[in-house]
């Protein structure tokens, strides 16, 4: 039987992606590019309507807009704001949030809304131009804010998904001012994604106006109906801190990366990366607090190793064991363990340092 024009272009592309695939292994990130066109080539055979095609194809320009906005920003720590839309600029909520993202910018942080209205208008006038990024959702009732409007780092996706993929993906921080169902989402979803260890650790800030009682009331449910029946381990308080102050705010930001500088995988083992290295008692003392959070052996001191790609951590002194993976509330307390002893460490050596 001879094949029609359609199944006859559609078996010429397959014999020509295959050839590009298989050239592909020796450039750099070769192995990666190859496995995404691999999936796009082997879906080509696949029976699969029209609306999935348009999903792939929406999904993938979300993400490619989003890579070449963020790259050459990607040394640079960014804060992502989070709340309400509804929040007018004559409430505390909006003034505070203004004044945290302002606050942030002096410190070297870049920051991050959703581009509207409220509460992330407030983060991005906070934050000035130069320091803001708008990841915006194409919605028929709410637009962008106009403090973003037009600048190059505004980026509108079509899908809430890959949106929040670049907000956890490229944030260092998170904070969540009071908001309705898309500012719950949003709080849930980061808790989820941390308490998994499916997004690396940062620090979460709820903060609310002096006085405020919407994070406490929220709190008291968590420990309620999620705590206390054992739906959430106690320690997965851990994972956020309440604050009406900014004082604090700033504090539970900063104090998470005065050691602490990232982590990840390499194999089966949990690397963490510091600014300056522990003293053998205080790795000694992780060990005693901490065994419980370990598969097996012990926490160690390491240099960079030798699966590790080289790039601007590649001098910083290391912690590497093996993690559960499943307490991350507990590797939450080791890392502010870390921040602290690393802190005293220096201020004991260099007593001029207040």
């Amino acid at each position: 039987m001879t094949l029609s024009s359609p199944e006859n272009a559609l078996k010429s592309l397959q014999t020509e992606l295959n050839v590009l695939i298989n050239q592909l292994p020796h450039l750099e990130h070769g192995k990666w590019i190859q496995r995404a066109l691999a999936v796009l080539l082997r879906l080509t055979g696949e029976e699969i309507e029209r609306l999935d095609w348009k999903i792939l194809t929406a999904s993938l320009e979300d993400m490619e807009r989003a890579f070449q906005v963020f790259y050459p920003y990607r040394h640079i720590r960014k804060v992502t704001i989070f709340g309400s839309a509804r929040i007018t600029s004559d409430t505390p909520e909006y003034r505070l949030a203004a004044e945290f993202a302002h606050h942030l910018t002096q410190h070297g942080f870049m920051v991050m809304t959703g581009a509207g209205g409220g509460i992330m208008e407030a983060g991005n006038v906070g934050a000035g131009q130069e320091n803001s990024f708008g990841l915006n959702i194409q919605l028929p009732f709410e637009g962008t804010n106009s403090f973003i409007e037009g600048d190059p780092k505004l980026i509108n996706f079509k899908y809430f998904f890959t949106r929040k993929l670049f907000f956890l993906k490229e944030t260092d921080a998170i904070a969540l001012f009071p908001g309705g169902f898309g500012t719950q989402d949003e709080a849930f979803e980061c808790l989820t994604l941390c308490q998994t260890g499916r997004s690396g650790p940062v620090p979460l800030v709820l903060i609310d106006k002096a006085g405020g009682s919407y994070w406490q009331e929220w709190d008291a449910y968590i420990h309620k109906h999620l705590i206390q029946p054992g739906l959430v381990s106690k320690s997965d308080a851990n994972l956020y801190t309440i604050t009406d102050s900014l004082d604090v705010a700033y504090e539970a930001i900063n104090s998470f990366y005065r050691v602490y500088h990232s982590s990840r995988y390499v194999g089966e083992q949990f690397v963490i990366r510091l600014k300056s290295e522990l003293l053998d008692a205080d790795v000694e003392q992780l060990n005693r607090d901490f065994s419980d959070i370990l598969v097996r052996g012990r926490i160690e001191k390491s240099q960079i190793l030798p699966e590790e790609t080289a790039d601007e951590t590649s001098e910083l002194p290391r912690l590497i064991f093996h993690f559960n993976r499943r307490d991350l509330g507990r590797l939450y307390q080791l890392i502010a363990d870390i921040n602290q002893m690393g802190a005293a460490s220096k201020a004991a050596s260099h007593p001029e340092i207040k």
